[in-house]
């Protein structure tokens, strides 16, 4: 009887041990949890209590934000946002707002996928330069926060980087050089920060982007003809920045390309007739001192939604074969020296006086009879 007792004690201690191993194999390393919680104490998030969620040894079960891989058990991927349709900000009926720095301490993650840590407002500080230590990050989004400082110099080690996301921030410095080595990269927004310098010229390298965003900073120099080297590229936006010189004609030789965003810069020269007998179905170059003429070279494939050539330095008459482009929605010519009868027919019919207006001497409908 007795030893049929100890077989049972043995038996279940045996039995308890397993459970345990296996408990502490299926939670996250105890690695990745204690640098979570690193992180953690550089923030301060006051309304919605999503660390209050961060309790517990296993950091890969209901923590909020927290993702691991389901193989090694490691911290993948951070997903916090502080705009969200999640339950706990219906709850608090409001956005979310969090201060403090981002810890270096997330760079000890060495399995981490995705960082997103967006539109938070009040997170300050700068991007911890270890970032660029970690081999599997594919995103990179801090969008909508208070960081300052510099990218970091080695952003280029980030090989299978997708996506980099630094928009309405505080960030200075340049554009380092070392981005056009992130091959993969295929989403760039740096808009509504304070970088400045030049575009690297070897920008045309990130063979795989298809947006480039990087309005309302301080670029300087010339566009790069270099983007015209990217074939995926479909929306370049360099608008309200302090680029000089003229636009490269390669850019209206771009296959997919259909939004460009030049406005509110310093660019001269003469509007390649390229870019008007191009693809591009969003076209903005207000705000520059564009001289010349307005390329009269539209036809079958010129479709615009938007064509906004206003405040600049042009001179002659309108385009007769603007006539014959296949659409024509929004039209802005205004604030030019544009001069002679504006013709008739479709698209003009449609538009308003305003897309003509503060010219030399244009006239006919829908301005006063020549």
């Amino acid at each position: 009887m007795g030893s049929i007792t100890r077989t049972s004690v043995v038996v279940w201690f045996s039995v308890v041990v397993i459970l345990s191993v296996s408990s502490i194999v299926k939670s996250c390393p105890p690695s990745d949890r204690a640098a979570l919680l690193a992180f953690r104490k550089d923030l301060h998030e006051p309304y919605l209590g999503i660390f209050d969620t961060w309790k517990g040894v296993d950091c890969c079960k209901g923590w909020y934000g927290i993702s691991c891989d389901p193989n090694t058990r490691q911290v993948a991927d951070i997903n916090l946002r502080g705009e969200s349709e999640d339950r706990i900000f219906e709850k608090a009926g409001r956005t979310g707002f969090m201060n403090g720095t981002i810890s270096p301490s997330i760079c000890k993650l060495k399995r981490l996928s995705s960082v997103i840590i967006a539109d938070w407002k009040g997170i300050t500080g700068e991007i911890p330069a270890c970032i660029t230590t970690l081999p599997f990050l594919r995103i990179l989004d801090l969008i909508g926060n208070k960081l300052s400082g510099e990218l970091p110099a080695n952003i280029g080690k980030l090989r299978r980087l997708t996506v980099l996301n630094v928009a309405d921030n505080l960030i200075t410095g340049r554009i380092p050089p070392s981005i056009v080595n992130i091959s993969s990269l295929m989403h760039l927004d740096l808009r509504n920060n304070r970088i400045s310098g030049e575009i690297p010229a070897e920008f045309g390298r990130l063979y795989m982007l298809s947006r480039a965003l990087l309005s309302r900073n301080q670029l300087s120099g010339s566009i790069p003809p270099s983007f015209s080297k990217i074939y995926r590229l479909a929306d370049l936006d360099l608008s309200l920045n302090k680029l000089t010189g003229s636009i490269p004609e390669s850019l209206g030789k771009m296959a997919v390309l259909s939004t460009l965003n030049l406005d509110g810069n310093l660019i001269t020269g003469n509007i390649p007739p390229t870019l008007i007998s191009s693809a591009v179905s969003i076209l903005n170059l207000s705000g520059n001192s564009l001289e010349g003429r307005i390329p009269d070279v539209f036809g079958e494939r010129s479709y615009f939604t938007a064509l906004d050539l206003s405040y600049n330095k042009l001179k002659g008459p309108i385009p007769k074969t603007l006539s014959s482009a296949t659409f024509i929605g929004h039209l802005d010519f205004s604030h030019n020296h544009l001069c002679g009868p504006i013709p008739a027919g479709s698209p003009f019919d449609h538009l308003e006086a305003s897309s003509f207006a503060y010219n030399d001497c244009l006239c006919g409908k829908p301005l006063s009879p020549c």
